[in-house]
């Protein structure tokens, strides 16, 4: 009776889940163990490091093209900012968390970072030796230039940098040894972008504006590739024919859109095709023309001289030498005055002189002249020839399928009308036009681009790690240890009675008591004398409340056999 308490207490400790799973793990062998310890260790191992790699996060580059003194110098103000980077070990680039990227960007460009090698006028800034010589001085001016002109250059849209070269000849005394100075310039462009002719020229007579004694045709522009982008000086007939061409292309143009603009809401969007021919003379024409009108004469100017001889007597004498002979003496003139009163009171004095007289008018005239110099601009329109193409209108039949109906000579007299007054039609300059109405080709529709992929897109490998690591560790820990760990918590009495209810049809009652009893005997091997009675029946009380039909069975198998 003393050892009943005891008995209780150990019975109760022996059915404890650790001290089953004790029991179980001694009986199996000492490789089995091992085993099992390394197994569940590794699961722990593999479940942290899943989970530990799910929750790391994506890195993207920071900065790009950067050298190793900038890298140096963008990583210590990361590690001051306690910010976690990585290092690409194929590129050496500096990686950031993707969700930082832009904030870290702006709180660097605070700090001042990265710092461009490329210095431009901050070179002359710098300070010099004592004995700097001129040609020194001269190079580093040479090298700021360059590198202004290449930040200049790189501030356009699809260049992602640019190198300038310059070759300054030094200056002679004698004007014809003057060498003009050069430049080349190297683009880097960005993947798909190409420069237009008119970026082209701009960097060209950028770079030339900045040099003295620099002209644009001096500048030779290349890309990366080696392309040559920078096109020799052509001659100024060449230049005038692309200029010609240009403003030809945009007239023709012109009359297409106005085609287009006033067909429209008839015949619909894309119910109309128009293409136009200008011929236009880029002739220059001068001409002076001198003109006089007769019947606008105005008097300029009018000189009138008058001549009277007073006195003396004319000439007498035997014509000859004899007669040229020289006047005699003067005599003062007489002069016989008779005043006689009329009937009036009116006086009139007569002067009797005898003598000659002359008159002489001159009289200048201005007559209207007119001087005109005209100067005919070039781009006249000698012809144009214009063809127009409709679609004939659509309509759905009573069975549903859709018919084209031509256009009726009234329609098409409609629009040859519009057609005519919107481009200007001349028929003496010798213009043509031709209106047809024809069925269109139904296009063909494009197929949508497709759009990215589901599992190209970042967000869902971000999502895919973390469900993979969570997946990860619920088949470590339901598949592999919760199985482990429920088995060995098993009891052997437990043990048995699931073997026993899985053939409990096809086993005797004799083999059951035999499973059991042996069960018995392996726990009955650590106990003695009252602990293994009590044993016995512990396991029999557990049999019955796991497996209560085969008890059942066990009890009608021994009624049976006593019957």
């Amino acid at each position: 009776m003393e050892n009943a308490p005891a008995t209780k207490t150990n019975t109760f400790a022996a059915n404890t889940p650790l001290a089953v799973m004790q029991n179980n793990i001694s009986r199996q062998p000492i490789t089995k163990q091992i085993m099992f310890l390394l197994a569940i260790a590794a699961s722990i191992a593999v479940g942290g490091y899943v989970f530990m790699w799910s929750q790391t996060p994506s890195y993207q580059v920071l900065f790009s093209g950067m050298e190793a003194q900038e890298s140096s110098e963008v990583a210590n103000v990361l590690q001051q900012m306690q910010i976690d980077y990585k290092l690409d070990p194929t590129t050496g680039a500096l990686l950031v968390p993707a969700s930082e990227v832009q904030g870290l960007r702006l709180r660097l460009a605070a700090e001042g970072l990265p710092r461009s090698s490329a210095q431009g006028m901050e070179i002359l800034s710098q300070e010099q030796g004592f004995g700097t010589s001129q040609f020194i001085e001269q190079a580093r001016y040479q090298r700021a230039m360059e590198q202004e002109l290449a930040r200049s250059v790189s501030e356009l849209q699809n260049v992602r940098s640019a190198r300038v070269h310059l070759a300054i000849p030094k200056q002679s005394v004698f004007v014809r040894e003057r060498k003009p100075p050069t430049a080349s310039v190297v683009v880097n462009l960005y993947s798909g972008r190409t420069l237009e002719r008119g970026h082209i020229s701009a960097i060209t007579h950028m770079v030339a504006a900045s040099i003295p004694n620099m002209k644009s045709s001096d500048v030779t522009v290349v890309d990366q590739r080696g392309n040559l982008l920078s096109q020799p000086e052509r001659s100024n007939s060449l230049a005038l024919s692309d200029s010609q061409l240009e403003f030809t292309q945009k007239l023709e143009q012109l009359y297409i859109s106005r085609i287009e603009d006033i067909l429209t809401p008839i015949v619909g969007m894309n119910g109309v095709r128009a293409q136009v021919v200008a011929d236009v003379d880029f002739t220059v024409t001068e001409q002076t023309q001198e003109s006089y009108n007769p019947d606008l004469a105005a008097l300029r100017s009018e000189q009138l001289a008058e001549e009277e001889r007073v006195g003396g007597f004319g000439p007498m004498g035997v014509p000859g030498a004899l007669a040229n002979q020289p006047p005699g003496g003067g005599v003062a003139p007489e002069q016989a005055a008779q005043e006689n009163a009329g009937e009036d009171g009116e006086t009139t004095t007569e002067t009797v002189t005898p003598g000659s007289s002359s008159r002489r008018t001159t009289r200048n005239f201005e007559l209207d002249r007119t001087i005109s110099h005209s100067r005919l601009a070039p781009g006249d329109i000698r012809k144009l020839s214009v063809a127009v193409l409709v679609d004939e209108p659509t309509t759905t039949d009573a069975e549903g399928n859709v018919v084209t109906t031509p256009m009726s000579d009234a329609q098409m007299a409609r629009i040859n009308t519009l057609v005519m007054d919107a481009i200007g039609f001349n028929m003496a300059r010798g213009d043509s036009l031709n209106v047809v109405s024809a069925p269109f080709v139904t296009p063909i529709e494009a197929e949508p681009l497709p759009g990215i992929p589901l599992w190209e897109q970042p967000w869902v490998w971000d999502v895919g790690k973390q469900v993979l690591g969570a997946l990860v560790v619920l088949f470590l820990i339901f598949g592999l240890i919760r199985p482990a760990f429920r088995d060995l918590n098993k009891s052997p009495d437990k043990q048995l009675a699931n073997q026993s209810g899985e053939n409990a049809e096809g086993m005797s009652a004799e083999q059951v008591l035999a499973a059991s009893s042996k069960n018995g005997e392996d726990i009955a091997k650590l106990t003695t004398g009252s602990e293994r009675v009590e044993q016995h029946l512990t396991n029999i009380r557990s049999l019955v409340q796991q497996d209560p039909a085969l008890v059942a069975q066990v009890v009608k198998n021994w009624a049976a056999s006593d019957a």
